[in-house]
């Protein structure tokens, strides 16, 4: 029989890696602000031509504003952490999942201990089990 269990992807963070993160989270909190930018042009606009409720529609472009301004706050909080990490750690990038045979006489234990695939500049260096 096969199951199936999750395993872990960390990366061993590189300055290549390190300066990849960090355009990656300068590009998605440019589009956050410029997502904002395009909600309050659609409010404006709405607001001008509409027959909705004035008050309604400004809480829910608000609440849409709002949303991605704390997306932003995230991506600056994740940016700062990134600064303060040296070059060598490793980092957990993300969760895969993985089929494992169990069959009579497995033990249970050995099975379901953590595993992780260790990554550095793209290139499997480690697996560990």
């Amino acid at each position: 029989m096969q199951i199936i269990k999750k395993v872990q992807i960390k990366q061993v963070l590189t300055e290549n890696s390190k300066q990849k993160m960090q355009t990656n989270f300068h590009d998605h909190k440019m589009r956050l602000e410029q997502e904002c930018q395009q909600l309050l042009f659609e409010q404006r606009k709405l607001l001008n031509k509409s027959t909705y409720s004035k008050h309604e529609l400004e809480q829910r472009f608000q609440q849409e504003i709002n949303n991605r301004k704390e997306k932003i706050k995230l991506v600056e909080f994740k940016m700062e952490q990134l600064d303060m990490l040296e070059i060598g750690s490793e980092i957990v990038e993300k969760e895969v999942e993985a089929l494992v045979e169990v069959t009579e006489g497995s033990h249970w234990h050995e099975i379901m201990k953590e595993q992780a695939i260790i990554i550095k500049d793209d290139v499997v260096i480690r697996i560990d089990e």
